[in-house]
């Protein structure tokens, strides 16, 4: 068997938030349009190695995956252990702009998935001319639900049960091997991590009052769901694209909450011709 090599290029920068310096990790492969990929809750930017390795898409795309702060290979900042981790909308969406102008991108393309897609339509509210596109893949106006205290009690392993939780999120249809690799990332998370996430996609990330008045004019929002997924389910995506004008919604079979890592293939038959659409509107320019 020949050895194989991917293209994915690995490193560190340093982004400056508030007073701290973040040590961010993140990885890329592709040239063109920078399409800037964000992780579900308690994972980190493993779950996009297909997107980084399809020639199609980084052929015009320059695909960067990155890690945030307290996820994978991002370290917490000095002093993380004072304080309990609880992810917020404001510092969610000011860190994925503080990144983005870190690698000094322009107008990059925002793709975030569950929490990173939920981040897309605060994005859309708050910084939408820094930005080219947004799709949000699994997302929604508010996720209520979950009790999740149990995590914390000692006699719980949290990696198994935060994998446990999500099983079920996935469609039957999906591979075998992308749906054990896709809760392989869950098992992995830091402590405490999965639920400080869960702060802001099950409580503080509430924009239901807010969707009208999002500008597609300036910076369009796609929505995709798989219609396995019963966190954010293909009901609550659709209410969620009607409140928001000029945005553009589809549910994808056979897929559930995973598309990116549960079942590539099934998910780039909707995100390769997206994508294209972008590229052939940048071409064309304002």
């Amino acid at each position: 068997m020949t050895a194989r090599q991917e293209p994915i290029k690995g490193g560190y920068v340093y982004v400056p938030y508030e007073g701290y310096e973040y040590r961010v990790f993140y990885e890329e492969a592709g040239e063109g349009i920078p399409l800037v990929c964000l992780h579900t809750a308690g994972t980190d930017s493993r779950e996009w190695r297909h997107q980084l390795c399809d020639r199609d898409i980084n052929e015009n795309f320059r695909v960067i995956a990155f890690d945030m702060p307290w996820h994978g290979k991002s370290i917490p900042p000095v002093g993380f252990e004072k304080e309990e981790y609880r992810l917020t909308s404001k510092f969610y969406s000011e860190f994925v702009v503080a990144f983005c102008d870190a690698l000094g991108l322009d107008r990059p393309v925002i793709m975030g998935s569950s929490m990173g897609g939920n981040i897309c339509l605060h994005l859309a509210l708050n910084f939408e001319e820094k930005f080219r596109a947004l799709i949000a893949v699994e997302a929604c106006d508010h996720s209520p639900g979950w009790h999740i205290s149990w995590l914390a009690h000692p006699h719980v392993h949290g990696g198994e049960a935060c994998a446990g939780v999500v099983s079920g999120l996935m469609a039957p249809q999906s591979p075998e091997a992308e749906r054990w690799e896709t809760l392989w990332h869950y098992m992995q998370g830091g402590p405490g991590v999965f639920r400080g996430d869960l702060h802001f996609y099950k409580e503080e990330g509430d924009v239901r009052d807010r969707l009208s008045r999002i500008d597609t004019r300036v910076c369009p929002v796609w929505l995709l769901t798989g219609e396995y997924d019963y966190s954010c389910t293909p009901e609550a995506t659709m209410e969620a694209a009607a409140a928001v004008p000029g945005s553009k919604a589809d549910v994808m079979p056979r897929l559930g909450h995973f598309p990116m890592s549960e079942h590539y293939e099934q998910f780039a038959g909707f995100l390769r011709p997206l994508l294209r659409q972008i590229r052939d509107e940048a071409a064309v320019g304002p």
